[in-house]
């Protein structure tokens, strides 16, 4: 467990999603990590006073090359990461425009369907999202 004295990493994201431009069925984004040679959903780091919404939406700008509309808020996660306490605010958010150039820090991204999304993504918290996003999505 991290010492009550380490500063709490705050971030924020999103599951980006889409209806399929052949079928129209919701698919989900995901990006793969040099890095970390991990599969996510695009995250990162808050800014200093930055509002986590808008900090979400960056991010996703920055690692997808897609400008989103945000929508219902997603669990936040919680975890250790080098030894520091995390915490990543979600939204769902529907891609609207732009394109994914890769990048040094997102080499790929992929369009999946969301059963394929929980297979793909490395961690386990990441598929707990997916579910949530279908939960809000059923909602509206």
């Amino acid at each position: 467990m991290s010492s009550p004295n380490q500063t709490l990493v705050q971030a924020a994201g999103c599951v980006l999603w889409r209806r399929s431009p052949v079928g129209g069925e919701l698919e989900v984004c995901l990006v793969h990590r040099p890095k970390y040679d991990d599969w996510s959903h695009p995250k990162g780091k808050l800014k200093r006073g930055e509002d986590p919404l808008a900090g979400a939406l960056r991010e996703v700008a920055e690692e997808t090359g897609y400008r989103a509309a945000p929508g219902a808020p997603l669990p936040t996660v919680r975890y250790e990461a080098n030894g520091r306490p995390k915490q990543v605010r979600y939204w769902a958010a529907e891609a609207v425009s732009g394109g994914f150039t890769p990048n040094d820090e997102v080499d790929r991204l992929l369009w999946l369907r969301p059963s394929a999304a929980r297979v793909r993504l490395t961690q386990a918290r990441d598929r707990e999202l997916v579910d949530a996003l279908l939960n809000t999505m059923r909602l509206t």
